[in-house]
């Protein structure tokens, strides 16, 4: 991936929704930390920045167990503030472009090289899997042409990829600070979002489902 590109991977929350009173990074599936997944996929991206609120200090030594060169930032406002805000200042000193990752996400590794090597900036989306979804609507070509929490075509489930300079501080979530860009470039991809117990458990069983495509 060229160095013009950043990733930021947003882990600041307490993950209520789940129940495991630990912030979603530290979920262990197959016995492994949901942030060690994450950070393999990017293993050949030279700037990854992890955003870090709840359970800080966990998850920093966690990731320091997988590679050393991170860059951390504190969201010390994770409590008040959603995954809008930890994307803002993840990206605030990226390259370029950034390419968002929500901390509760897990993406199929053939599907995240396409990300890695799409040009320009663009929204993933999936078919529905979780129970707690934000759907997106799309044209005839695929381009999101706009979000909502009732119904549409996919499930937004990122990443998306936008310019840094477009980027303002926002306590909201993610997709609320791409709406005024839409319509953008889309990309339908394998992903699973951990939004609830159930969300785990059906995650569990995808990880499984994909190693067997190896």
């Amino acid at each position: 991936m060229p160095a013009t590109k950043s990733v930021v991977i947003s882990c600041a929350g307490t993950g209520s929704r789940l129940g495991l009173a630990k912030t979603k990074a530290l979920i262990t599936i197959d016995g492994r930390a949901l942030i060690s997944y994450q950070l393999e996929l990017f293993r050949d991206v030279e700037d990854v920045r992890v955003v870090v609120g709840f359970q800080a200090n966990d998850v920093i030594e966690e990731v320091l167990k997988y590679r050393s060169d991170v860059i951390f930032v504190y969201n010390h406002n994770y409590f008040e503030t959603k995954t809008g805000a930890s994307f803002y200042l993840g990206a605030k000193d990226a390259y370029e472009y950034v390419l968002e990752y929500d901390g509760d996400l897990l993406i199929h590794p053939d599907d995240m090289k396409k990300c890695l090597n799409m040009n320009g900036e663009f929204i993933a989306y999936s078919q529905k899997t979780s129970n707690n979804a934000v759907y997106v609507k799309t044209n005839s070509v695929g381009d999101v042409i706009s979000f909502s929490r009732e119904n549409g075509d996919f499930e937004w489930t990122g990443p998306a990829c936008v310019k840094k300079n477009k980027l303002r501080f926002s306590s909201e979530h993610v997709y609320n600070q791409l709406e005024s860009y839409l319509p953008m470039k889309g990309l339908e991809i394998r992903a699973c979002d951990i939004d609830t117990y159930e969300d785990y458990v059906h995650a569990q069983e995808i990880v499984k489902s994909w190693s067997n495509d190896k």
